[in-house]
């Protein structure tokens, strides 16, 4: 069964986004979703070099504007597919400037047309595949 890793780009700096960021957290770890706080560094080249080392071969899938964009469903059916998988996911938060020119080559989802910042783009992340979750389990969560 895959796990999901989110790494996030440091702790958040605003009690309201690490609560948040902590209560998805504690909602999701039965479901097999993993929190990943990296060091917060400003260059977004050696934060992806340490994640796909420490990823090997399981897919790595960055979150950016210009990436894949998904409803509440779609997210589900990815969570399906990656709960089934063999590998584990790893969705990476990018830094506060994005990702540059870094991570090119990688595959990318979008949390929509909007810029966030980056510890909001987290919690609506979370967010995301615990609604996605409960949409598995056939909880009254989500409301379409």
């Amino acid at each position: 069964m895959g796990r999901v890793f989110v790494h996030l780009h440091g702790k958040a700096k605003d009690s309201a986004f690490r609560t948040a960021i902590s209560d998805y957290a504690n909602r999701l770890t039965s479901d097999g979703v993993q929190i990943i706080e990296h060091r917060n560094q400003t260059d977004p080249g050696p934060y992806l070099d340490d994640i796909i080392k420490k990823a090997g071969k399981d897919s790595i899938i960055l979150l950016q504007e210009k990436g894949e964009n998904l409803d509440s469903i779609g997210y589900s059916e990815k969570m399906k597919k990656w709960r089934i998988s063999s590998n584990s996911v790893h969705l990476v938060v990018g830094p506060p400037e994005g990702f540059g020119i870094y991570g090119g080559e990688l595959k990318s989802l979008s949390l929509g047309k909007i810029t966030l910042p980056h510890e909001l783009a987290a919690v609506v992340l979370l967010e995301q595949l615990y609604r996605a979750c409960t949409i598995i389990k056939g909880l009254p969560y989500h409301r379409a």
